[in-house]
């Protein structure tokens, strides 16, 4: 088992994020903590095409998290917010289809000084996802996790 430090807590986050893996995958090395990529044309080392059964055992598959995971970000920012009228707009930003489009267009176009503030509880609940997944996946201790969790909250809000 590797310590947490072994791992890019971003890149695993935005692997975890990646909703568009046909045919690409991200992987982890369960040795290092290293992060690779791996394409159908490619494979990992971008020149030799294999397939995902042929590679070392050692490789653990990072499954994106379904969006409805991302979203409930969005939600639990909106109504977090104390300023009740961008509370209300954030919030019916994100009902129907094409809400992560229309939750960014709305804070970029009239809250710019709560993008910010966004992009920290976004990246720290991310951060937070990638470290229980390494956890789930044996990879780092489930109490170095929670130690994690502890020592990074997700920022309050204004």
């Amino acid at each position: 088992m590797l310590d947490l430090s072994s791992f890019d807590l971003e890149e695993l986050a935005a692997a975890l994020a990646d909703q568009d893996s046909y045919d690409r995958r991200w992987l982890v090395d369960s040795r290092t903590g290293e992060i690779v990529y791996w394409t159908t044309d490619c494979g990992i080392d971008g020149q030799n095409p294999i397939d995902l059964d042929e590679l070392d055992e050692a490789l653990i598959a990072v499954d994106p998290l379904p969006s409805r995971v991302w979203y409930r970000d969005m939600a639990d920012f909106a109504r977090g917010i104390s300023d009740d009228q961008a509370q209300r707009r954030l919030e019916r930003a994100i009902n129907g289809r094409g809400s992560f489009r229309r939750f960014r267009d709305e804070l970029h176009r009239e809250y710019p000084d709560l993008v910010s503030v966004w992009n920290a509880f976004r990246d720290a609940r991310a951060r937070q996802r990638a470290v229980q997944w390494l956890a789930d996946h044996n990879l780092v201790t489930q109490e170095e996790a929670d130690r994690y969790r502890a020592d990074h909250p997700t920022p309050d809000l204004p």
